[in-house]
């Protein structure tokens, strides 16, 4: 049984990133990305580091551009090694599925004061045939913005100074309903949600009180049961299916104030008559518990980004767990990180990227898709995971070498490894 959630039309959608100069991303392209877009690859092969860069952006915009520069090194630490230039991300996106593709170009600097927004700007095509027009152009702080539902030449511009080069243009005048292309920009960045969360984290006891929304560590997840509970229980119930599908005899999750003001989380079995506390709960119920209630939340964010959900979790629940995030692309845009082949199998060749470093040490990116022999062998009924660790990526395999050769274990380690198969036996 598979509970769908009700897809929700028209939420921005991020079809191309460009990162240059961002620790190994020293010029990472990615072009065509999905509604679900999983980046697969070894220890060390960039995922984290791609993970960060929506990170980043995201603090630069709720936080400020220092706070976020500061707590990752500065330059020092955050710009690629032997590299000159400023660090530049660059997006693609569109507001809604048939609007016009908006490209947003922001490049970071670091001068004696600190770090400096060196360009910042918003471009549009009007039309299948009209040139890229810029809305939003800005060099250190300085710059114009053309206001209006539909910025085009004709429209006047807008002379604007920033109090400081460190303040991020679109964050600064999307504040203003008068300029609405950006002003949906910038709450496209802060609504981001990028999870963190571990079962540890969801053990809490927090204080009572219904929460909308699941924290990025997942420690108001009583919270949100709550508001669940006495908000949307038709959503708490679907959740409930889900789980109770993913986890046998799993027959109620509630959560109750108690006394002294705070809000305890219980798991009942079906076989028992009292619940459980969710400290006593197994890893894999509250992790598993944790994704459905953001993949289900009834008004979810924009854009999601979750690192390794297969920790903790069974591996017959990981393919289960991918079809969930695709059934949420409907309403989200889910960018996952893993190296669990146990997830990959549930994907398609077009939702996988990927990821290993070049001779240099740079991480490079490859689409699923684009191998050779992956499409026929998807055919054919294989599946993607399968495929990876049997070898049949031309890229992303922990044992290969830079210069793309094969590492060949030593001999001694694979005779070793037959004699305890054959014990075991």
């Amino acid at each position: 049984m598979k509970i769908k959630p009700i897809a929700i039309h028209g939420i921005p959608r991020i079809e191309y990133l460009r990162v240059k100069n961002y620790r190994a991303l020293c010029d990472l392209e990615l072009k065509v990305i999905t509604p679900l877009t999983v980046f697969l690859g070894p220890n060390g092969s960039g995922k984290s580091t791609i993970f960060d860069v929506f990170a980043f952006l995201s603090e630069c915009f709720i936080t400020g551009l220092r706070r976020a520069w500061d707590k990752r090194g500065r330059f020092r630490e955050l710009r690629t090694r032997g590299e000159d230039g400023p660090i530049v991300v660059e997006l693609k996106y569109r507001e809604k599925p048939k609007d016009p593709v908006i490209t947003y170009h922001l490049a970071i600097s670091e001068g004696k004061k600190g770090p400096y927004v060196a360009e910042e700007w918003l471009q549009w095509r009007r039309g299948s045939k009209g040139q890229p027009f810029r809305f939003l152009d800005f060099q250190e702080g300085k710059g114009r913005v053309i206001s209006g539902e539909l910025p085009d030449e004709q429209d006047e511009r807008i002379d604007e100074q920033l109090d400081s080069p460190e303040m991020l243009a679109v964050n600064t005048l999307g504040q203003f309903a008068k300029h609405p292309r950006v002003s949906a920009l910038r709450r496209f960045i802060t609504g981001w949600y990028l999870s963190y969360l571990s079962a540890d984290t969801t053990r809490g006891l927090p204080e009572a009180g219904p929460q909308e929304r699941l924290s990025s560590i997942g420690d108001n997840l009583p919270n949100v049961i709550q508001y669940l509970k006495e908000q949307r229980p038709d959503r708490l119930d679907d959740i409930l299916k889900t789980l109770s599908i993913r986890v046998p005899r799993l027959e109620k999750v509630d959560a109750e104030p108690m006394q002294d003001g705070r809000l305890l989380l219980q798991i009942k079995d079906a076989p028992f008559e009292k619940p459980i506390l969710a400290k006593f709960a197994s890893d894999g119920t509250l992790k598993m518990l944790a994704y459905l209630t953001l993949l289900y939340d009834p008004e979810p964010p924009q854009l999601i980004g979750i690192e390794e959900p297969e920790n903790q979790l069974h591996p017959r629940l990981l393919p289960e767990l991918a079809e969930e995030c695709r059934n949420a692309a409907g309403r989200s845009q889910l960018l996952i990180t893993t190296h669990s082949p146990y997830f990959v199998n549930g994907l398609q060749p077009k939702e996988l990227w990927v990821l290993y470093r070049d001779g240099k040490g740079f991480t490079q990116a490859q689409r699923a898709f684009d191998m050779e022999g992956v499409k026929e062998f998807m055919e054919s009924g294989a599946q993607l995971g399968h495929l990876w660790m049997e070898g049949h990526f031309s890229s992303g395999d922990p044992l290969t070498n830079a210069g793309g050769l094969k590492i060949k274990p030593r001999p001694r380690l694979e005779k070793k490894k037959l004699r305890r198969r054959r014990v075991k036996e």
